[in-house]
Formats: structure tokens, C-alpha cells, sequence
């Protein structure tokens, strides 16, 4: 029975050694140990998309580390059939839209949206998909891509893999 309160009290006061420890541990090495765990999570993220087909690389920038991934920003331009009817013009439209919405809730969408000057170029996406063969299927699945309204021009890019807009 004392053995084992010995033993009891001993771990008690380990325990208690090791959470003072921790708590002691200065704000710098808490840091460190944030981002090395953060470094395993990207590393892990990074062959778990390159198992799937994705194209990535790890770049550093002094404390920060970023998974880079390939995406393909699709340029959509206006195509030689733009001589529609106001009907089937707004017809193409909905169906545009819906075709982007599919796209952007199935994951091949990452961002979107139309430029506001009547230049050629008239809007862009940028596909998440492994190729640049399978961005531009999809982009090319458009309804207003198939009635000539509109003519895609994909391009690999690059970007940090959960990066956001500010």
C-alpha cells in the first residue's frame, strides 16, 4: 500500500513539474511548436493532394509557411456569336449562371465573377481541378461557351491553398 502511494505521489508531482514546465515556456517557443505542428498539417495536406493529382509545392517565407497549389483561371471572352435575340440572350444567361453555381458547389469553382467594362474580356474563374485539360472541359461545358457568346483561355496559377481576398 505505501509503494503504491509512493508511486502515486510521484506522478502526481511529474505531472505537475511538466504543467508548470509548459506554462513557464515563453510565448517564442509556444510559437515554434504551433508551427511545427502547422508545418506537419501542410506537409500532410501537401502529399494528400499530390496522392489525388494536384499540383503543389511548400514555400517559406520567414515564420510563415504556405502550400501552394495550381489552379487554372479560365478567361472568359467574347465569341464571335454574340448576335442573340434579347430572349435567348437572357436565356443563356440564367443558364450561364446555373452552370457556374453547379460548378462552384461541386468544388471545381474556387472564385468567380465578371469584369464591368465591355472589354473583350468579360469574366473570369478560376477552376480547382488536377489538369488544365479538365478546367477547360469544364469551362467549355458553359452554355454560353457551346452558343458561341462567349470562348474560353485557360491558364495555370498559382496561388496559397486557403488564401483569401482582402
Amino acid at each position: 500500500m505505501k509503494r503504491l502511494l509512493l508511486l502515486t505521489l510521484g506522478s502526481v508531482l511529474l505531472i505537475s513539474c511538466k504543467n508548470n514546465e509548459s506554462d513557464t515556456e515563453s510565448p517564442y517557443a509556444q510559437e515554434l511548436q504551433k508551427n511545427k505542428i502547422i508545418s506537419v498539417d501542410i506537409h500532410k495536406q501537401a502529399d494528400k493532394l499530390k496522392q489525388e493529382g494536384y499540383q503543389t509545392f511548400i514555400y517559406s517565407e520567414g515564420d510563415t509557411t504556405f502550400l501552394m497549389q495550381q489552379y487554372f483561371i479560365v478567361f472568359l471572352k467574347s465569341g464571335n456569336s454574340r448576335s442573340q435575340d434579347s430572349t435567348e440572350a437572357t436565356k443563356l444567361q440564367r443558364q450561364h449562371l446555373s452552370h457556374l453555381s453547379r460548378m462552384t458547389e461541386e468544388g471545381y469553382a474556387s472564385l468567380l465573377g465578371p469584369f464591368e467594362d465591355d472589354g473583350d474580356i468579360r469574366g473570369i474563374v478560376v477552376y480547382n481541378t488536377r489538369t488544365l485539360k479538365e478546367a477547360d472541359s469544364l469551362a467549355n461545358l458553359d452554355p454560353m461557351v457551346k452558343a458561341g457568346r462567349l470562348k474560353v483561355e485557360v491558364h495555370p496559377w498559382w496561388t496559397a491553398k486557403g488564401g483569401k481576398l482582402n
